[in-house]
């Protein structure tokens, strides 16, 4: 079991508070049980207050700040009205009021309270009672002010608390926003030095296999040429080797799109007919799929590199829809944000593991069967040379959202 609840029951004011109303219980003059009663439940409500879940709202404030001003008055009306010793309580109301309420709240309170303690004075100060002969109504009024000057003091304290709070608050949030930005700079830097090394090794590599490569597949055509028609497997094995050869020179040719620098060729194009292409050429190898496009009217022609952005939105199309079970759908949606454009692809389908989700932008990092792992690599490498960003969030079994942001401003000036 959590320490939380305790220490919410139990803290050490609430048995400072209990200590401070049996003292008064204990030094009372002339106890009873009305008056015993009365201050138990003061301490009660006192204690009480705080612990209420709903106490965070205005409406429940407000409450016990008038069951507390219920039980002053009817203490101190009991207990000897404009005489009576416990006429300081009725701080206890105006001070919650000036810690919950606020200025105007505050006002309201104190107002109550100093008028329901002059009330005494209305209601028993007659010209031929006792206490208009041993009571100074100067005493009155020099109380009525007592308490409207400790709410306006508390009041004043309380805002200050509250101002500090916001601004520490606002400080946290900065601060949160601003370590989630050195997060994703990091891990960018990081991508981009993998992206380069790799980038580089798979050059070499290409470069080495593709020599070989060329020699088998030819051997493999002289092997198919000289064997005879009635030797059947000698002429599915070369089959199977020219085959296998034409995948692994596939492979190797992705491995030269990844390691080759990008060169960008930004010229002003409509960002939603490259959306559009994208989205043909993914309808026509997923015909099960619905895909469904909500474009903002307000994005302009901007400059980037239509032939490379197509690329991007293929794959993160082509992945939603494959990530979609048959009959279901994909969104391509487009906002405006600021100088710059967000696409997010949306789909409802299994979702991405959340331990994967730091690694789907890393080359050779896939999850498919008969996948290389450089589709999604790519894409990075092609929005981070656009000076922009791309994200996912992801919840398995709800589907997935990603959103690539891709500058308009710069990308313009780029091409001027």
């Amino acid at each position: 079991m959590s320490n939380r609840p305790l220490q919410r029951l139990v803290r050490l004011q609430d048995f400072i508070w209990i200590a401070l109303f049996a003292a008064l219980i204990a030094v009372c003059q002339s106890p009873d049980a009305p008056k015993v009663s009365m201050l138990v439940g003061l301490a009660v409500v006192q204690v009480l207050e705080s612990k209420i879940p709903t106490v965070s709202s205005t409406r429940s404030r407000i409450f016990w700040i008038g069951l507390k001003l219920a039980l002053c008055y009817l203490l101190i009306g009991y207990s000897g009205d404009l005489q009576s010793s416990y006429w300081l309580l009725l701080a206890l109301p105006v001070l919650s009021a000036a810690t919950a309420l606020g200025v105007g709240g505050t006002l309201i309170v104190s107002i109550i309270a100093a008028s329901s303690y002059f009330s005494f004075y209305l209601l028993f100060d007659r010209p031929a009672n006792f206490y208009m002969d041993s009571f100074d109504v100067s005493e009155v009024v020099l109380r009525v002010v007592f308490l409207a000057m400790v709410g306006t003091l508390a009041n004043a304290l309380a805002e200050d608390l509250r101002i500090e709070t916001q601004r520490s608050r606002r400080s946290a949030e900065q601060l949160s926003v601003a370590n989630v930005q050195i997060q994703q700079a990091e891990e960018a830097v990081r991508r981009s030095e993998r992206l380069a090394a790799l980038g580089q090794l798979s050059a070499g590599l290409a470069h080495e296999l593709r020599n070989p490569l060329g020699t088998i597949r030819g051997s493999a055509e002289m092997l198919t040429r000289s064997v005879s028609a009635e030797n059947e497997v000698a002429r599915e094995v070369a089959g199977f080797i020219s085959s296998e050869v034409d995948r692994a020179n596939s492979l190797i040719t992705r491995f030269l799109h990844f390691a080759r620098p990008l060169e960008l060729r930004p010229d002003t194009a409509d960002l939603t007919q490259t959306i559009d292409r994208a989205v043909a050429g993914v309808e026509r190898e997923t015909p099960g799929i619905a895909i469904y496009k909500n474009y903002a009217p307000e994005i302009p022609p901007f400059a980037f590199d239509a032939e490379l952005m197509e690329r991007v939105l293929y794959n993160l199309v082509l992945n939603a829809a494959q990530a979609t079970s048959p009959g279901g759908a994909v969104t391509v949606k487009t906002r405006a944000a600021g100088d710059a454009v967000e696409i997010s692809v949306i789909d409802r389908g299994a979702g991405i593991d959340p331990k994967n989700l730091g690694s789907i932008f890393n080359p050779f990092f896939t999850t498919k069967a008969a996948g290389v792992g450089l589709g999604l690599a790519i894409v990075a490498k092609i929005v981070d040379e656009h000076g922009g960003k791309i994200a996912v969030e992801s919840e398995p079994g709800k589907g997935s959202v990603f959103q690539v942001l891709l500058p308009m401003r710069s990308a313009i000036h780029e091409a001027i």
